[in-house]
């Protein structure tokens, strides 16, 4: 049994990329760390690591080494799930991740209402902006906006969303309503700053499809924050259709061309994702049913 928890730290100090990160993360001296993969090693009669001041790196019986001990640890997360998925109720502590602005306008104010349904159930949500790890850092849910998921990776569609333009009534009353695509090119547009999403705005109404260049003197990498200066009067901005509902609906800011869609990237569909086992746990699976009834 002993040798099974060498094989878990061993697996630890590799992904970690170091003794000292790996004892940090284990709550283990740095010491005590490396006297656990000392006596891997010398079980297994040879050495795993070629260990520099600066770096480690695996030998060929550590590389096998190491994809045994993955296995292992895959094993013990499946059974650790299969308990949780027999539970009588959902209980234990649920760590999801999504991009900021969808968690913080759709997914965050849905939260209280599911933790109400279950009591036993704590959630940790954590917004950020890029591909999230959800095996490597530990994550249960993750909430995607995607054309294609990464593979191994189970999902449930949440919905479809797609960005529109939009501009405050002030500015729209200074300087005139586009009509067509191309007077896009005469205003002052927002440019969604993402290194996908270039100055040309693609769109579609049936079977006719403009390119249009737009001018660009801000861009932002966050909707909301795109709404607040098209709200302030900056211009058209180009954000995500669920980021501007409220403020539609408030009157602060109009569609502009809404006969018009976007054509990709400006497009995706909300999924939950979660790595595929064949015990999903009970806790988990609650909120993803959940989430797929509130309808995106």
């Amino acid at each position: 049994m002993e040798m099974l928890r060498e094989m878990a730290i061993f697996a630890q100090v590799v992904d970690s990329g170091s003794f000292f990160a790996a004892a940090r993360h284990l709550a283990l001296t740095t010491s005590a760390v490396s006297r656990h993969v000392s006596r891997l090693e010398a079980h297994m009669g040879g050495r795993l690591l070629q260990r520099t001041t600066r770096s480690l790196a695996l030998t060929e019986l550590g590389r096998q080494v190491h994809d045994g001990c993955a296995r292992m640890l895959s094993t013990a997360r499946e059974i650790h799930a299969l308990a949780g998925s027999y539970s009588a109720r959902p209980n234990g502590v649920i760590r999801v991740t999504a991009p900021v602005v969808l968690g913080q306008v759709w997914l965050a104010p849905r939260l209280p209402r599911f933790m109400a349904l279950y009591p036993d159930v704590d959630l940790r949500l954590t917004l950020v902006d890029r591909l999230v790890d959800l095996v490597g850092e530990g994550y249960d849910l993750g909430i995607r906006i995607a054309h294609q998921l990464a593979p191994g990776l189970a999902a449930r569609p949440l919905g479809q969303m797609r960005y529109i333009l939009v501009a405050a009534p002030g500015y729209l009353a200074a300087r005139g309503e586009p009509e067509q695509p191309p007077a896009l090119a005469g205003h002052d547009c927002i440019h969604f700053g993402y290194p996908t999403f270039g100055n040309h705005w693609e769109m579609r109404r049936g079977a006719v499809q403009h390119s249009v260049a737009v001018r660009t003197r801000l861009t932002i990498d966050n909707s909301a924050a795109i709404l607040g200066a098209v709200e302030a009067g900056a211009g058209i901005g180009l954000v995500t259709d669920f980021s501007a509902r409220a403020a539609l609906d408030a009157g602060s800011v109009r569609q502009i061309l809404p006969q018009w869609q976007l054509c990709a990237p400006y497009a995706g569909a909300v999924h939950a994702v979660y790595t595929p086992g064949p015990h999903l746990a009970l806790k988990v699976r609650v909120l993803i049913d959940y989430l797929v009834d509130e309808k995106f």
